[in-house]
């Protein structure tokens, strides 16, 4: 793979520890506080989109990300579309959360986006497989993984080959337009 050097990146994690992290205390960690506002660009965790939905992102964080150019991972889309597609439809709150969630996506400034369109939508996808099928925390990860091979394919017109038949089986029956080929082992 041209982007991606596998023996770097295992060289780059040799320095992982081998034992448990304590828990630093909080004054020797860099906290934001109100002095801080001006500064660096940011890339914003999911938590702090949520938090601001949701009424509790503290004044600091407000007025940093009013000053600081902002910057948005994919990662963060993901996990906002995950949720529109793990909300229930006939709860009379989804309508509601739907519609905050996008207007936080769509207030982000698309060159301001790392990468947004197969994995947001593969997100929302992952979601709604999750729910329809009770998808347990350890069937989220896969189900998001499966959901993003199957339309990275679609996008680039390919096809995916798969021996898990029973999540494309899902996915094809929520989009029927995309290419599967699944086998079987011996």
């Amino acid at each position: 793979m041209a982007d991606f050097d596998f023996a770097a990146a295992v060289r780059w994690a040799r320095f992982a520890p081998r034992a448990t992290l304590a828990r630093r205390r909080d004054a020797d960690l860099p906290f934001l506080d109100a002095a801080q506002v001006a500064g660096s660009a940011l890339l914003l965790d999911t938590c702090v989109s949520i938090d601001r939905l949701q009424g509790r992102a503290p004044a600091a964080v407000v007025r940093a990300i009013t000053t600081r150019p902002v910057n948005h991972a994919t990662v963060a889309i993901q996990e906002l579309m995950r949720t529109v597609g793990v909300l229930n439809p006939d709860d009379p709150r989804t309508v509601a959360a739907v519609s905050a969630i996008g207007r936080q996506i769509d207030a982000m400034r698309p060159h301001r986006v790392f990468a947004a369109d197969v994995l947001g939508r593969a997100a929302l996808l992952s979601g709604i497989l999750c729910r329809l099928q009770g998808y347990a925390a350890d069937g989220r990860l896969r189900a998001l993984q499966d959901c993003v091979l199957f339309l990275l394919a679609q996008k680039l017109g390919l096809t995916v080959l798969t021996r898990n038949i029973a999540d494309f089986d899902g996915l094809l029956h929520l989009i029927s337009a995309g290419r599967v080929l699944l086998y079987r082992t011996a």
